[in-house]
């Protein structure tokens, strides 16, 4: 009776927990989708739970307030859209320049989704008090493993200074992701490619000098 007893205690501990794995994953997805769609503020507590079809005393219970689940929505998306991110630069392989080259045609990829709303961090920071300092540290986080990521490529390609080109890149893509935001128009990933390709200039090595430029005391040995 007791082992019985256990087993039984266990099973039920079993489907407890994945039961509360169902209803997170089905809280973070709705709440994703609301917070791009139409911003975290103007987004409920009840929208989040009719659109997951759970209690609000289960999203209580997993994520502890709305702030907890706003922090790991950003937390799942960026480490989602990173994942994305990386593959759709890698795939093909190839140099580090041609992998930086397929940067904008990735991103105009995401933009022509029709459930692109920007970037989540853009958007997080942008409607909050700026002073927020927890929605800007997970931006933060989010932004320079991206940067890491472009800056490793920049150095591979041989570029002069890859932590400033990366930066260059980065800027150039919050602002195709913000004008796609307001657009609706892909193409504008286009037009910041066309302006990233002016940037892929490797450093030229230096030539090495002639013998006859050689300083005299080196000369005469």
């Amino acid at each position: 009776m007791g082992k019985a007893s256990l087993k039984g205690r266990s099973a039920v501990a079993n489907v407890a927990a994945g039961d509360d794995e169902s209803a997170r994953g089905r809280l973070l997805s709705a709440a994703t989708r609301l917070f791009c769609k139409n911003g975290i503020n103007a987004t409920g507590i009840d929208a989040i739970i009719n659109e997951a079809g759970t209690a609000k005393t289960t999203l209580y219970k997993l994520f502890g307030s709305k702030n907890n689940l706003v922090h790991a929505v950003l937390e799942t998306e960026g480490k989602q859209w990173r994942e994305w991110f990386i593959a759709a630069i890698e795939t093909g392989g190839g140099s580090a320049q041609a992998k930086l080259a397929r940067i904008f045609p990735a991103l105009k990829d995401w933009f022509r989704q029709e459930r692109f709303y920007g970037c989540p961090f853009i958007n997080a920071v942008g409607e909050h008090d700026k002073d927020q300092k927890q929605l800007r540290a997970i931006a933060m986080r989010h932004k320079k493993v991206v940067l890491a990521y472009i800056e490793k490529l920049a150095g591979e390609m041989g570029a002069a200074e890859p932590e400033v080109l990366a930066h260059q890149l980065a800027l150039l893509m919050d602002g195709a992701i913000v004008a796609a935001m307001v657009s609706r128009d892909p193409g504008v990933a286009d037009t910041a490619g066309l302006a990233a390709c002016s940037l892929f200039v490797p450093s030229k090595p230096k030539k090495a000098k002639r013998a006859g430029s050689a300083p005299e005391q080196l000369m005469a040995v």
